[in-house]
């Protein structure tokens, strides 16, 4: 049976918890969003066919107002409490061996927030972003992460310690030039809805694979999961 759970990305991206006996998720129109094999976490944003012109305007001129800052605000104060639940979680972990599950939901909501906010200044969608970090399978933007019933202490120990060296840099690298290359197609993207009212599906999903990377990294470090996460920001 489905299971959905909680879990978090950045400025861009991510979270709910996956169906451990399935291995994919799939969003309404049975789009694939992810393997569950692949890092136990999904992620997809729902492409549209059109986007509004003057929302696009909107949110580019005025989105950092209206949205950026309200949302902003709250995010800042669940970003506190995410980071006091990281160390509760690893105390969890190194004794239990398990993170517990309402402290999971939590942290897995702060990245759905986060990342719905991030799709809709992107402007990836024009739905507005919801003051909620709930799971709503009839938004365009679906976060899920596998609830672990076990977690490695020593794995935890070791990402908690050596995480930002063998994983935080490698990928921070990466992703760093990854965000300028993104940077570069949100500006492009901008003109080409402006003008044609449609966001280009390879630049679409180029964004989104960058959400989805930055998430499976946020998700690994943040010791909710123990599967490394690859190189990559591929479904």
């Amino acid at each position: 049976s489905t299971q959905e759970s909680y879990t978090a990305h950045n400025g861009l991206a991510a979270t709910v918890r996956l169906v451990p006996t399935i291995r994919s998720v799939v969003s309404k129109g049975g789009f694939v969003m992810e393997d569950t094999a692949s890092g136990r976490v999904a992620f997809s944003i729902e492409r549209p066919e059109r986007l509004s012109r003057g929302h696009m305007l909107l949110k580019f001129f005025l989105g950092w107002i209206y949205a950026g800052i309200p949302h902003g605000i709250i995010l800042w104060f669940y970003g506190i409490v995410t980071f006091v639940i990281y160390f509760i979680a690893a105390a969890s972990i190194l004794f239990t061996g398990k993170y517990p599950r309402r402290l999971f939901d939590i942290v897995v909501g702060y990245h759905r927030w986060s990342a719905r906010l991030s799709a809709y200044l992107s402007l990836m969608t024009d739905r507005y972003p919801p003051f909620s970090a709930s799971h709503d399978p009839s938004h365009p933007v679906l976060v899920y992460v596998e609830y672990p019933e076990s977690l490695s202490r020593g794995h935890m120990l070791l990402k908690f310690f050596l995480g930002w060296i063998y994983a935080g840099i490698p990928h921070g690298i990466l992703l760093l030039l990854y965000g300028i290359a993104v940077y570069v197609v949100w500006f492009i993207s901008f003109w080409v809805i402006l003008f044609t009212g449609s966001y280009p599906e390879g630049m679409f999903r180029f964004v989104e694979a960058y959400s989805r990377w930055n998430l499976r990294l946020n998700i690994y470090l943040g010791l909710m999961s123990d599967q490394y996460p690859p190189f990559s920001g591929r479904s």
